[in-house]
């Protein structure tokens, strides 16, 4: 089985979307065999390199108030938590074009998943910039990846044009919000949802069942 999922760096749901759907494949054991891809979204691909006040940005975009934004910052802790996730504050938003280049490259080298995780807990558990690419050579590190060559693709601007393909190929599929998890390229379950939702997807379509 193959899962597609496609994320931002900066999305909080995506996070949530992410270690719920880990939960539901551990609960089935490994009885199905899957292979987990993740592809690029920006929710701010215009987001300026200084980043912006993640309140005032939030704010402009949704229309809400602080106490609204307060609630739901407390609701999606409490999501994390029950997966396993933990959020932190976060006082920015980053422009996360960079770290989609070097996840493209980490799954070039295998070790996508790995990375994934580590920009996840770097922003939304730590509030570390995740445009800064010392920021993001470090990571590669920790994701277990070469540091020099982290640098070196960050510097030279590798895998632009295919970040940048993919982006229009999911927008052009009509995901026009993330997380988006696509499954065989069949069948879509958007949204952090719970794992006992994605369990049930992933039974129900492994059986053919899926409607």
């Amino acid at each position: 089985m193959k899962i597609d999922f496609v994320s931002d760096v900066v999305c909080p749901w995506c996070a949530v979307g992410l270690y719920s759907l880990e939960q539901a494949l551990g609960r089935l054991g490994g009885e199905i065999p899957v292979e987990l891809q993740f592809h690029p979204f920006e929710l701010n691909p215009r987001m300026a390199p200084e980043g912006e006040d993640i309140g005032e940005h939030l704010g402009r975009k949704y229309g809400l108030a602080p106490e609204q934004l307060a609630r739901n910052r407390e609701g999606l802790r409490q999501r994390g938590e029950s997966v396993g996730f933990t959020f932190g504050q976060r006082d920015r938003i980053w422009n996360t074009f960079d770290a989609h280049r070097l996840l493209q490259w980490a799954g070039v080298e295998g070790r996508q998943r790995e990375l994934k995780h580590a920009l996840l807990q770097a922003y939304h558990g730590r509030a570390e910039n995740v445009s800064d690419r010392e920021v993001l050579a470090r990571l590669a590190g920790e994701a277990g990846l070469d540091i020099q060559q982290a640098r070196e693709v960050l510097d030279s601007g590798r895998y632009a044009d295919e970040v940048r393909a993919e982006e229009r190929h999911w927008q052009e599929m009509g995901i026009d919000g993330v997380p988006a998890v696509i499954i065989d390229g069949q069948y879509l379950i958007q949204g952090g949802q719970p794992p006992e939702v994605f369990e049930q997807a992933l039974r129900r379509i492994a059986e053919g069942t899926a409607g």
